[in-house]
Protein backbone atom coordinates (compact mmCIF):
# COMPACT_ATOMS: atom_id res chain seq x y z
CA UNK A 1 0.00 0.00 0.00
CA UNK A 2 1.31 3.08 -1.35
CA UNK A 3 1.43 6.49 1.43
CA UNK A 4 -1.15 8.10 -0.86
CA UNK A 5 -3.48 5.32 -0.93
CA UNK A 6 -3.04 4.86 3.01
CA UNK A 7 -3.85 8.50 2.68
CA UNK A 8 -7.10 9.00 0.82
CA UNK A 9 -8.33 5.19 1.48
CA UNK A 10 -8.23 7.23 4.85
CA UNK A 11 -9.74 9.88 3.97
CA UNK A 12 -12.79 7.98 1.90
CA UNK A 13 -13.52 6.05 4.83
CA UNK A 14 -14.11 9.24 7.25
CA UNK A 15 -16.22 10.56 4.30
CA UNK A 16 -18.29 7.51 4.18
CA UNK A 17 -18.31 7.80 8.24
CA UNK A 18 -19.27 11.30 7.92
CA UNK A 19 -22.07 10.43 5.90
CA UNK A 20 -23.49 7.38 7.68
CA UNK A 21 -23.79 9.82 10.69
CA UNK A 22 -25.80 12.36 8.59
CA UNK A 23 -23.19 14.38 7.31
CA UNK A 24 -24.30 17.97 5.93
CA UNK A 25 -22.07 18.98 3.38
CA UNK A 26 -21.51 22.98 3.02
CA UNK A 27 -19.83 24.66 0.13
CA UNK A 28 -17.80 27.45 1.21
CA UNK A 29 -17.35 28.73 -2.29
CA UNK A 30 -18.87 31.88 -3.58
CA UNK A 31 -22.46 32.12 -4.61
CA UNK A 32 -21.80 32.47 -8.08
CA UNK A 33 -19.49 29.46 -8.32
CA UNK A 34 -21.97 27.67 -6.64
CA UNK A 35 -24.89 28.62 -8.79
CA UNK A 36 -22.38 27.30 -11.59
CA UNK A 37 -22.58 23.61 -10.58
CA UNK A 38 -22.53 22.25 -6.62
CA UNK A 39 -23.48 18.56 -4.79
CA UNK A 40 -27.30 18.31 -5.27
CA UNK A 41 -28.62 18.69 -1.32
CA UNK A 42 -25.44 20.87 -0.06
CA UNK A 43 -25.68 24.11 1.95
CA UNK A 44 -23.85 27.28 0.13
CA UNK A 45 -22.10 29.13 3.19
CA UNK A 46 -18.82 31.16 1.63
CA UNK A 47 -15.99 31.11 3.20
CA UNK A 48 -16.31 34.48 4.78
CA UNK A 49 -19.33 33.46 6.44
CA UNK A 50 -18.01 30.58 8.48
CA UNK A 51 -16.93 31.98 11.34
CA UNK A 52 -20.53 34.31 11.65
CA UNK A 53 -22.53 31.10 11.12
CA UNK A 54 -20.33 28.59 13.10
CA UNK A 55 -23.15 29.04 15.93
CA UNK A 56 -25.79 28.23 13.56
CA UNK A 57 -23.62 24.99 12.44
CA UNK A 58 -22.68 23.58 15.67
CA UNK A 59 -27.00 23.68 16.42
CA UNK A 60 -27.36 21.19 13.58
CA UNK A 61 -25.49 18.35 15.69
CA UNK A 62 -24.15 16.86 12.71
CA UNK A 63 -20.91 16.39 11.01
CA UNK A 64 -20.11 18.65 8.71
CA UNK A 65 -18.19 17.80 5.52
CA UNK A 66 -16.89 21.15 3.48
CA UNK A 67 -16.10 21.24 0.02
CA UNK A 68 -15.01 24.21 -2.54
CA UNK A 69 -13.61 24.40 -5.88
CA UNK A 70 -9.88 22.78 -4.70
CA UNK A 71 -9.87 22.03 -0.88
CA UNK A 72 -8.11 25.16 0.02
CA UNK A 73 -10.74 27.36 1.38
CA UNK A 74 -12.88 24.27 2.33
CA UNK A 75 -9.62 23.08 4.90
CA UNK A 76 -9.74 27.02 6.44
CA UNK A 77 -13.68 26.89 6.71
CA UNK A 78 -13.01 23.04 8.72
CA UNK A 79 -10.16 24.34 10.85
CA UNK A 80 -12.29 27.30 11.95
CA UNK A 81 -15.58 25.25 12.95
CA UNK A 82 -13.04 22.65 14.55
CA UNK A 83 -11.98 25.33 16.70
CA UNK A 84 -15.52 26.17 17.04
CA UNK A 85 -16.57 22.90 18.65
CA UNK A 86 -18.05 21.35 15.46
CA UNK A 87 -16.92 17.67 14.18
CA UNK A 88 -15.89 19.21 10.77
CA UNK A 89 -13.89 17.83 7.87
CA UNK A 90 -12.07 19.10 4.56
CA UNK A 91 -14.00 17.05 1.97
CA UNK A 92 -11.90 18.86 -0.61
CA UNK A 93 -13.16 19.54 -4.43
CA UNK A 94 -16.56 19.77 -4.71
CA UNK A 95 -16.24 17.91 -7.88
CA UNK A 96 -14.01 15.06 -6.26
CA UNK A 97 -15.82 14.93 -3.42
CA UNK A 98 -19.31 14.29 -5.47
CA UNK A 99 -18.04 11.27 -6.64
CA UNK A 100 -16.88 9.49 -3.44
CA UNK A 101 -20.50 10.06 -1.94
Amino acid sequence: MSIFSFIFGNKNKKIQDFVARGAVIVDVRTKGEYSGGAIPGSKNIPLQQIGVKAAEIKKWNKPVILCCASGMRSGSAAGILKGKGVEAMNGGGWASLSNKL
